[in-house]
């Protein structure tokens, strides 16, 4: 696959992602009145759900139709996703707590951080190609 296309495709979903990541916990924050930890939590399930699908269909093209092959990558992709969500609450509460920024702008930058960090694991780790299928 096309390096190129492989990192605008990842890009583009991710800032889909990213989009449900922020809007859940918007609504969920403001209109819902609820707690910016659970808010953050419940976006972060909603935006795992959907890049999963996302990464694995469009972005990193993953062959694997067997059981066992997709369950080693969803187990693998929600480890990861897991350390991004600690990535995620541990930003947040440092800049809203700390820092004193809003919860808007800490939700932004640490979903920034986030991206870099799943795009490499991604990459590297969870949808990485068998040795033993050749890429065109």
């Amino acid at each position: 696959m096309n390096n190129r296309r492989e990192i605008i495709s990842y890009l583009f979903f991710g800032f889909l992602t990213t989009a449900v990541n922020i809007v859940s916990f918007w609504l969920l924050n403001q209109y819902a009145a609820m707690d910016y930890r659970l808010a953050t939590t419940i976006a972060w399930v909603l935006s795992v759900l959907f890049a999963f699908i996302t990464n694995k269909l469009f972005v990193f093209n993953s062959k694997t139709l067997d059981f066992a092959s997709i369950m080693k990558e969803l187990t693998s992709f929600l480890f990861f996703r897991l350390l991004s969500y600690l990535l995620d609450i541990f930003t947040m509460i440092i800049l809203v707590e700390i820092v004193l920024t809003s919860s808007l702008t800490a939700k932004i930058i640490a979903n920034i951080l986030v991206v870099i960090f799943n795009y490499f694991a991604s990459k590297f780790i969870i949808f990485k190609p068998s040795k033993g299928i050749m890429e065109k």
